[in-house]
């Protein structure tokens, strides 16, 4: 059996960008503040595009002074597995929400900085994008049981540090990142909303079709998916090569609480933000999640797919449940996306609005996941 987990592991896993994509840097030796001095590079771009003056100092106190113009902030957190995971805050004055972002499978935060800005300018949110073990300047080695721990300790950051409430979190997973954000979700019950983007139902299940859940699969989204109380929207391309669109629409309908969903006609797997629904579906999803109420309308929120509202009925213990325990033979994994080519495409989607800089351009050239 051993054996079987270890082929299992072997075939679906982890690949972490090498070497990282940035660095983190000692801004200030006063207070210990942190920065990461490769995000200068799109800062200076987009302030020559914005007509605000040039400006291409890499130095840790220029990229302090630009991070700090972004209001960004960068952060090194200890998980309860003993790693330390790099993280990047990134505020809005006017945000309305926080999200908390698992990105993909072969990406770390200097490929995914430009998109966490444009997300938190378009959506007006501010948002928590973080490394997992092993990826990044995060220390440790890549497993599923550490990106439980590392989601754990982002969110812990955004409660202990930034005094954000369950309430005004909206967890955002991507592809791989699908996994730690369901189990959290599955222990939070007052979450305001969680967006899945490209997911997965588990590792098994994107290797092969099989129609039940083995004891050595990774990352049981679709048993866990039913026990999110709050909104879930689900996005997905049908032209998806890597994690089939039947993923993203078997687990929009185990959902409780149902958002309508978003499948992107000739999307593949790592383009969908470049079509212009990806913004503004997600743009609508934030704004109705983001009434000041105890919970949300049901009738706003629900898609009409003939859930009843006993359907929707939970009963959640008021403490997050612990994490499942996870087995001390996982290995390090690697990558599906190491295997995959250029996503197939219908629709040739409008030239990106969401992101500019060569890194972006480099990530979606390559087909890496995000």
């Amino acid at each position: 059996m051993g054996g079987v987990t270890s082929t299992i592991a072997a075939r679906f896993a982890f690949f972490p960008p090498t070497p990282p994509s940035y660095t983190v840097v000692v801004a200030d030796a006063a207070t210990g503040r942190l920065a990461i001095p490769e995000i200068s590079r799109a800062l200076s771009r987009r302030r020559r595009r914005d007509g605000a003056g040039a400006g291409g100092s890499s130095s840790a106190s220029s990229v302090a002074a630009a991070e700090n113009e972004e209001g960004a902030e960068v952060v090194r957190l200890r998980t309860r597995r003993g790693n330390e995971i790099v993280g990047v805050y990134v505020r809005h004055a006017r945000a309305s929400a926080t999200l908390l972002y698992s990105h993909g499978n072969a990406a770390d935060l200097g490929q995914m900085y430009g998109l966490f800005v444009e997300l938190s300018r378009r959506l007006r949110v501010n948002l928590f994008g973080y490394d997992y073990s092993g990826y990044g300047r995060s220390t440790g080695k890549p497993t599923e049981c550490n990106t439980y721990a590392d989601i754990e300790a982002a969110y812990n950051c955004l409660k202990e540090k930034y005094s954000v409430a369950d309430e005004d979190i909206i967890l955002y997973g991507q592809s791989v990142g699908s996994g730690p954000t369901i189990d959290l979700a599955s222990r939070l019950p007052d979450l305001r909303a969680v967006v899945l983007h490209s997911p997965i139902l588990s590792g098994v299940r994107v290797l092969y079709p099989v129609k039940r859940t083995f004891w050595f699969d990774i990352y049981k989204n679709i048993d866990k998916i039913g026990l999110v109380n709050c909104p879930v929207l689900v996005i997905h391309g049908t032209s998806d090569d890597v994690v089939d669109c039947s993923h993203g629409k078997q687990l929009w309908e185990h959902c409780k609480v149902k958002y309508s969903p978003l499948w992107l006609n000739g999307g593949g797997h790592c383009n969908l933000e470049l079509y212009p629904d990806y913004i503004k579906h997600l743009k609508q999803f934030v704004s109705s999640v983001s009434k000041k109420t105890s919970k949300p309308d049901q009738k706003e929120i629900m898609a009409k797919d003939g859930t009843t509202s006993k359907e929707r009925e939970e009963a959640y213990s008021e403490k997050p449940q612990p994490a499942a325990k996870c087995s001390q033979s996982q290995i390090s994994r690697k990558s599906i996306d190491s295997r995959v080519g250029k996503s197939k495409t219908v629709d040739v989607p409008d030239k990106s609005r969401m992101s500019s800089d060569d890194i972006d351009k480099f990530r979606r050239r390559r087909c890496l996941v995000w």
